[in-house]
């Protein structure tokens, strides 16, 4: 359809015959986001820069054998609980759940089969002024050992010239636990630049911080300051200008892979800006989430290839994932993830473009 600003085309197919679709959701400018019903995963992120030329700012794989061959989740929703569960284990209502544990001694990002692994189905696509795709999964009880049905339906939806915007929204059949996010990792400099996040200017609007343990677990103690520590981002740093100082907790994460406590009750909020000094892009992020996971890459190795068959490497690419905080159902003091028969558990995201200006 002439003037259409959606498209929907297969991206691959599973082992078990399945298809994997992909649904283009156009804004202006050339700004496009392209979303992937495996994993419900941002497979693309083009964006507009400085100079009118665009790319793509989000790692990951040019075709679908990539996401299927290694679990590192580029673009992906994660759950049903994003970050880790110390030891895989909480309690909910006096009976121990046990979880897979997958990430040293800690259960990590929802399991060994998480919500990223799965084929979402597509309830709707919207065109129009607004254009849009719905996403649905249930994921049954007992799946990875969580308690409850849970109903997840989540949308993405261009919302302004060069804006994405991600609802996600979760219902329950018992008491259980829920904790969403979006691991997208950023370059603004472009997907295949082969430019390092480094001297991105990062704005975190956070006065405290979770210190963790080696495992990457927050210590048993209240938030930290941020302030006079190499975690300060309430004024613009470059991510590279303090990551490499004898810092305790930058030993810990292997540079930054912190939660960030925004405090945000519940309500959409700035939380985040980031810019890249080449191409002038500026994203902003906006969410209604108490928390916002740091990550600059540290684990990225180079062993593998990611889009134009470029080795992804340490530092490539920076993760801002709004989220609840590490650990929280096994923490009274920190925000809960619970989630009982009748409430709705609701995650609100906004990702938006622009370039600086002089």
């Amino acid at each position: 359809m002439a003037g259409a600003r959606t498209t929907r085309d297969v991206f691959g197919t599973l082992p078990d015959g399945r298809k994997v679709e992909r649904i283009v959701l156009r804004g202006e400018g050339g700004f496009e986001a392209r979303i992937i019903t495996h994993g419900a995963v941002i497979q693309a992120l083009i964006a507009p820069d400085a100079t009118g030329g665009c790319d793509d700012v989000v790692l990951g794989h040019d075709a679908f054998a990539g996401y299927l061959a290694e679990r590192k989740f580029f673009g992906a929703t994660v759950g049903r609980y994003a970050n880790r569960i110390a030891k895989g284990q909480f309690s909910l209502d006096g009976e121990i759940f046990q979880l897979p544990v997958n990430n040293g001694p800690n259960a990590l990002h929802g399991g060994l089969d998480g919500f990223d692994r799965k084929l979402w189905d597509i309830a709707r696509i919207e065109d129009g002024a607004e254009p849009a795709v719905t996403l649905t999964y249930t994921s049954p009880h007992g799946e990875e050992n969580y308690p409850g049905k849970l109903d997840v339906r989540l949308t993405y939806r261009v919302t302004g010239p060069a804006e994405l915007s991600l609802m996600m929204e979760a219902r329950t059949d018992r008491p259980t636990i829920v904790n969403l996010t979006n691991h997208s990792f950023f370059n603004l400099e472009g997907a295949t630049s082969g430019t390092p996040i480094l001297d991105h200017k990062l704005t975190v609007a956070a006065e405290h911080f979770l210190a963790i343990d080696p495992t990457a677990i927050p210590l048993p103690e209240p938030p930290r300051s941020v302030a006079g520590t190499p975690f300060d981002f309430r004024e613009a740093q470059a991510v590279g200008a303090r990551i490499r100082e004898g810092h305790e907790q930058l030993r810990n994460g292997k540079g930054y892979d912190h939660t960030y406590c925004l405090g945000r009750d519940g309500k959409l909020a700035l939380a985040a800006r980031l810019e890249a000094p080449r191409s002038g892009r500026v994203m902003e992020l906006f969410t209604n989430q108490p928390g916002l996971q740091v990550y600059s890459g540290n684990y990225l190795d180079g062993t593998i290839s990611g889009k134009g068959g470029k080795l992804i490497r340490q530092s490539d690419a920076i993760c801002l994932e709004p989220h609840m905080w590490p650990n929280s159902p096994n923490r009274p003091d920190f925000p809960s993830p619970r989630l009982d028969p009748g409430q709705v558990y609701r995650h609100h995201t906004v990702y938006r473009f622009a370039v600086r200006t002089p």
